[in-house]
């Protein structure tokens, strides 16, 4: 049941993000090909929420823990972190292709391994996932979507 907690908030961006299209006709909103697309991801957007906790939960919560809230010194935490907020090509990256070597983050120090998930997981799974770890444990950043995954080279 945990998995669904967060379908409110990603709702709630989809609404958010349909509030803030700009168009404010009803009958023009609903034949412009704008409109129709943030229709779209609003209601694509519980699947993507359940999905992407899914995926967190299968592959992801053992080492960054069920709560994103990693585990000092051997796994970076996700829940507020600026990494995973911020630019969403790095964040991207890094679940396709992985991070080695020394990293520092809100004031811990990491030297380990991030396996790189791009040939075990599809592009919905991946675009599905860090859409989840940017919008769950009080992080508030913008989904992702699977062409912007599959738009990222190594």
């Amino acid at each position: 049941m945990m998995k669904y907690r967060y379908l409110p908030l990603i709702a709630s961006i989809a609404l958010l993000a349909a509030c803030s299209s700009g168009s404010h006709s009803s009958s023009t909103a609903s034949s412009s090909p704008a409109a129709s697309a943030t229709a779209a991801a609003a209601s694509a957007a519980p699947a993507i929420a359940a999905d992407g906790a899914k995926v967190f939960n299968d592959n992801c919560s053992s080492c960054h823990g069920a709560q994103g809230q990693g585990m000092p010194g051997a796994f970076p935490p996700l829940a507020k972190n600026p990494v995973v907020t911020g630019d969403p090509k790095v964040v991207m990256h890094i679940v396709e292709y992985g991070l080695k070597g020394k990293i520092s983050l809100l004031g811990q120090s990491y030297n380990g391994v991030m396996p790189a998930w791009k040939s075990q997981l599809s592009n919905a799974q991946l675009a599905a996932v860090v859409s989840y770890v940017r919008s769950a444990w009080g992080n508030n950043a913008s989904p992702v979507s699977e062409a912007e995954i599959a738009g990222v080279k190594k």
